[in-house]
């Protein structure tokens, strides 16, 4: 019993001798313990502190909702991290977002040469030229600086020229109700002879013989058509006159494009009074403001063939509308979108300015019919930007009034914003955003950025598939050559209303910095030697010969007008080429 007892003692002792041990040593480990997790908690203050801010709940809300995009997706488990986020700085252009470093190295010059006659040398008598202009009132715009120059080419008396009020646009105003008629006429009138009617003959006044020219008709185009016709009938009308005139002139020819364009064509004083109301307004919200050309209609998106992901709603809102035009011919959506075809989404241009360094606190002015979609379409860009305007928001009912039943006039008063921010955004290459580019360029080089609708598409398509960062990288990268940088585009290349080389006169001090080129140049991208063709980068700029996806001409045919062989002038066979065409046209309604 005794032995028992002393074992029990002795195992307790141990057991004690143990347990003391054990506390020794954790007592040891407690400032060890403590040191680590003293780091832990300062690793991840430090990574809270740096990491970009999170996505608003109403921002992610409206990327949910989205119905017509894939949206800024956020992780549906609570315990998952947001693969893509967006900043509220968005990224950087590691220069200066609102003006371009190289604009004050060139400036528009239009001024005529010495060698090109004056008006009262070149004008024949009874010759007098009437155009009837087509579309919209950028479209029209380009008819009437195009004739101007054909008046000059033919030596012939200008009739001020008439607008379209019969096409989809349907706005019954005249000339003089848009432009300043008075001042169009006396601006140009060393240039071409210009009046407001034909003149009398005997009692009634001169009738017109009707005709139409071919699309990029040249200098001898007109003389070898037109010239015998004005010469024989002494009154003739041009119809469907847009892009009825060559990108390629001499040099002087250009030049009055350009006097007519930029500085003959000014808007009426109630007109041009308004937009400087809209843009004063702009201003005093904030020094600096973007504007942009949506473009985002239910009719543009049917002409387009292009499909946004809303599933078959969309499709058949779409494909109705689509029927309107039985020559249009059926798309591929993938296809159309691949090649650049497509305009961007909402979201996508407001993702893209992010992406460009422009920051939630920037002011838009949206120039924009009817949206697809609505405000579900455009809730993610008004996440991106709150501070979202447009003539109906900063103007009241009562101001817009004088304006509002007629789409010219109130396109003019968009224009006029366009024209006066500091960066105008563009979401297609219609006759509005060419019209701004080219102006933009005259006047200063004021920064023009149309999306490379081409080269975006994979980003948008993999974006939840990559950081903010890399996103933001590509957008970059993919931009240069598209941001309306002085020589973006070659002489030559494009429209000549987008990218008026010949009136771009460059300062000595720009030839001097032997840098300066080379750097413009590295934007566009450098030329293969051995095959003589362009980079990647430039080939993405349109051709004289390429008709814009938007131009929606299509129906046109002009091969009675494009026979070989000279003109046997007798009434009969002036009858013959020149009837009436045997159906209406398409209307160019999208590219303004």
């Amino acid at each position: 019993m005794k032995k028992k007892n002393r074992e029990a003692a002795s195992g307790l002792r141990l057991l004690l001798l143990r347990r003391r041990r054990l506390q020794s040593r954790l007592r040891l480990l407690a400032p060890v313990v403590s040191a680590v997790s003293g780091v832990i908690l300062l690793l991840f203050a430090l990574f809270t502190f740096l990491a970009p801010a999170p996505i608003s709940r109403n921002e992610l809300l409206f990327r949910r909702n989205s119905s017509l995009s894939s949206g800024l997706e956020a992780q549906s488990s609570a315990d998952r991290d947001v693969v893509f986020r967006v900043p509220a700085t968005g990224g950087s252009l590691g220069n200066d977002m609102w003006t371009s470093r190289l604009s004050k190295f060139y400036y528009g010059c239009s001024n005529a040469s010495v060698k090109f006659s004056k008006v009262g040398v070149s004008t024949q008598r009874n010759r007098y030229l009437l155009i009837a202009t087509s579309g919209g009132l950028n479209q029209q715009r380009t008819g009437i600086t195009d004739a101007v120059v054909a008046a000059r080419i033919l030596n012939a008396t200008l009739v001020v020229p008439k607008l379209d009020q019969k096409s989809f646009w349907k706005d019954s105003s005249n000339f003089a109700e848009i432009f300043d008629a008075d001042w169009f006429i006396s601006f140009l009138s060393k240039d071409v002879k210009i009046i407001k009617q034909l003149p009398k003959e005997g009692r009634k006044i001169m009738a017109p013989y009707t005709m139409r020219v071919p699309r990029k008709c040249t200098p001898s185009c007109y003389q070898k058509r037109v010239l015998p016709v004005l010469t024989k009938k002494h009154a003739v009308q041009l119809t469907k006159f847009d892009y009825r005139l060559s990108n390629r002139l001499d040099m002087d020819l250009q030049k009055l494009r350009c006097r007519v364009n930029y500085h003959a064509l000014k808007f009426t004083n109630s007109i041009l009074e308004m937009g400087k109301k809209l843009v004063e307004r702009m201003r005093m919200k904030s020094k600096h403001f973007i504007a942009l050309h949506l473009r985002f209609e239910p009719d543009m998106l049917a002409f387009s063939g292009c499909y946004y992901g809303g599933g078959e709603k969309e499709r058949t809102e779409l494909g109705a509308l689509r029927k309107r035009w039985k020559t249009l011919h059926i798309r591929n959506p993938d296809k159309e979108r691949r090649q650049g075809k497509c305009p961007l989404t909402p979201e996508e241009v407001g993702l893209m300015l992010r992406a460009l360094g422009f920051g939630s606190d920037v002011h838009i002015y949206v120039a924009s019919g009817e949206v697809y979609g609505g405000e579900t379409t455009l809730a993610p860009l008004k996440a991106l930007f709150p501070n979202f305007h447009s003539k109906d928001t900063i103007a009241s009912e009562e101001e817009l009034a004088p304006f509002s039943s007629f789409s010219s006039r109130m396109a003019a008063l968009d224009f006029i914003v366009c024209d006066e921010s500091d960066v105008f955004v563009t979401n297609n290459n219609g006759n509005m955003a060419r019209m701004l580019a080219g102006r933009r360029r005259y006047f200063g080089h004021k920064p023009t950025i149309r999306p490379n609708a081409k080269k975006l598409y994979r980003l948008f398509m993999n974006r939840n598939n990559m950081t903010w960062e890399e996103f933001a990288s590509g957008v970059r990268s993919r931009q240069i050559g598209f941001m309306g940088e002085p020589n973006e585009v070659r002489p030559g290349r494009g429209e000549f209303h987008e990218n008026p080389s010949s009136c771009i006169c460059e300062l000595p001090e720009a030839k001097a910095r032997g840098d300066l080129g080379s750097k413009v140049q590295a934007n566009v991208g450098t030329e293969d030697l051995s095959t003589g063709k362009d980079s990647e980068q430039a080939d993405e700029q349109p051709t004289e010969d390429e008709h814009d996806w938007i131009d929606m001409d299509y129906s046109e045919n002009e091969n009675g007008l494009q026979g070989k062989g000279s003109l046997n002038l007798t009434d009969s066979d002036l009858g013959g080429l020149l009837k009436a065409d045997p159906q209406p046209e398409l209307e160019e309604m999208f590219s303004d």
